[in-house]
């Protein structure tokens, strides 16, 4: 009996034995590979590395938007703890109501990913995790910054909380800055905790830089002149652009209003455009020069020839032109200073039907300006088949065609380059770009003399003078337009100017838009910050002075 026992154990353990050693052979030999993969699956990873994005640099090396390291907290609701206590104590760590967060673990319940914050500091984002609540995790990430801030905020843009660009050049040239992400394999625990890392599966690709045309130098100066004209002049906002004659490059372009791209906010939508450039408007009497251009260009006019513009008004089709005052007869020259719109449509209907509107179009008006920022403006310059008299004598004195401040800069830049209008570049440039010759050089030459009359004191626009450097430079003063016609004294308040006349280096276009205070006019309101931006530039570029050797000259 007693044998008999003792022989059932043995063969007991012996089974049991053989059994494990079965299931042993089962795990390892047979199972093994699935058994691995499941093993895996709970433990190994995959995952994505962040690029870091391409920098933005104003000409010199000086950045304007970079990016830095932050934090993403991520949670995987069904494993965060269903302890009040310990769910109180992440809510703080978050910033967050501790109603809020129960309210989004319940709305995200039968999801397995749900974001707590995102972009936190890498500290902040630490003191979170040193909780070691189960079901929070972490990625690294990126966050654009801006150190000018509003200075430059409607040109470069903003980046969303992915990092990708949305709009102005950020977006324009997001390809180029946005880095190729990596892929690494890591080991977790089973509350996601990082072990160690296994393999680097794809390393990430950063971003490539971009170095813009701007001067942040200038950029700084020209915004901050003018935002305080704006403010004084209690107007609705304005624009400023100044493109380097020698090669098309836009040195500054301000914008006011704008935004803080670092903290949006309480962000006013109005202040994300890029007036200069997305934004048009019938410019007024700085078309003048361009249209005189085209009249000298003939050859039937000369700087003294002399225009009756006598009794001081005329009317064609209805409507009346007329002037601030009777001039009487005036030459080319005195028409340009004194801003006649009754000279200026008197040579226009002298021209012939197509004159005007070709060197509108070579002047680059009514076409995109090909920057690549996103939604550059055409403007519109009319066909001539669809000119009456009354609308050509209207486009010699810049109404019923629109333009941007960026246009205008770059079709002045063939007055003050020998007549060889450059297209403008928000980028640095390797290389002058030949750009296209719209008329003799000796006529640039006449336009720059006459022009420079125009800021003489006395004339219209002498507030534009820069102390010892000759300028040349042109008013204007257009009504606004609504769908019901013109409105009753709102107006935009323009200067466009070329400095020095010796040897033009800028040329700079301002545009105050609706000011409402005592004064409106161009050379009141605008000439003023031509002045003092254009001074502060010419020093900055250690542009010599013009004005003595000038008058030893003569």
């Amino acid at each position: 009996m007693r044998g008999g026992r003792y022989a059932l154990m043995v063969t007991i353990v012996i089974v049991a034995l053989g059994l494990l050693g079965m299931r042993i052979v089962d795990l390892h030999i047979i199972d093994r590979t699935f058994l691995q993969g499941q093993g895996d699956a709970r433990t190994l990873r995959t995952e994505s590395l962040g690029a870091h994005r391409g920098m933005i640099k104003d000409r010199n090396g000086e950045p304007l938007a970079i990016s830095t390291p932050v934090v993403t907290l991520w949670a995987e609701p069904e494993e965060l703890p269903a302890d009040d206590i310990q769910r109180l104590m992440l809510a703080r760590a978050i910033d967050m109501d501790l109603e809020d967060l129960n309210a989004r673990i319940e709305r995200y319940q039968d999801r397995e990913f749900m974001y707590l914050r995102r972009q936190l500091t890498p500290e902040a984002a630490q003191r979170v995790l040193d909780l070691n609540l189960s079901g929070v995790h972490a990625e690294n990430e990126y966050r654009r910054y801006y150190p000018s801030g509003e200075v430059t905020a409607q040109l470069l843009g903003v980046t969303n909380v992915d990092d990708r660009g949305q709009e102005g050049l950020e977006l324009a040239y997001q390809r180029h800055l946005a880095g190729e992400p990596g892929k690494r394999r890591v080991l977790k625990d089973r509350r996601g905790r990082l072990v160690r890392d296994v393999k680097l599966l794809q390393d990430a690709k950063p971003g490539g830089d971009l170095t813009l045309s701007i001067d942040q130098r200038l950029q700084y100066m020209a915004y901050r002149e003018l935002k305080s004209a704006v403010s004084e002049h209690d107007a609705k906002g304005g624009s400023l652009v100044m493109i380097d004659n020698r090669n098309g490059e836009v040195l500054a372009m301000a914008n006011v209003p704008s935004f803080n791209p670092n903290d949006r906010a309480g962000m006013d939508p109005g202040g994300l455009r890029n007036q200069a450039i997305v934004d048009v408007f019938e410019p007024g009497s700085v078309m003048k020069p361009l249209a005189m251009s085209a009249a000298l260009s003939t050859g039937e006019y000369e700087p003294d020839t002399v225009i009756d513009t006598s009794p001081g008004w005329m009317r064609i089709d209805g409507f009346t032109i007329h002037d601030f005052r009777n001039y009487g007869r005036l030459t080319l020259a005195e028409i340009l200073e004194k801003s006649s719109n009754i000279g200026m449509s008197r040579i226009a209907l002298e021209l012939d039907d197509t004159t005007l509107w070709e060197r509108y179009n070579a002047l680059g008006l009514g076409q995109p300006p090909e920057t690549g920022f996103p939604g550059e403006a055409d403007g519109s310059v009319p066909p001539p088949v669809r000119w009456s008299r009354s609308q050509r004598a209207a486009l010699s004195y810049g109404y019923g065609l629109s333009v941007s401040t960026l246009q205008l800069a770059s079709a002045y830049t063939a007055i003050a380059n020998d007549g060889r209008r450059l297209e403008p570049s928000l980028l640095k440039r390797n290389e002058s770009p030949e750009g296209t010759q719209v008329f003799d050089p000796e006529i640039s030459h006449e336009l720059l003399r006459m022009l420079e009359e125009s800021v003489q004191p006395g004339a219209g626009g002498h507030r534009a003078a820069v102390s010892g450097y000759r300028i040349a430079g042109k008013t204007g003063t257009s009504r606004k337009s609504s769908p019901g016609g013109y409105e009753k004294d709102a107006y935009r308040s323009l200067f466009a100017g070329i400095a020095p006349v010796s040897e033009p280096r800028i040329v700079t276009v301002v545009m105050i838009d609706h000011p409402r205070g005592d004064e409106y006019y161009g050379g009141a309101v605008a000439a003023p910050v031509f002045s003092r931006v254009t001074g502060s530039a010419l020093r900055l570029l250690d542009v010599p002075p013009d004005q003595q050797s000038e008058a030893q000259e003569r």
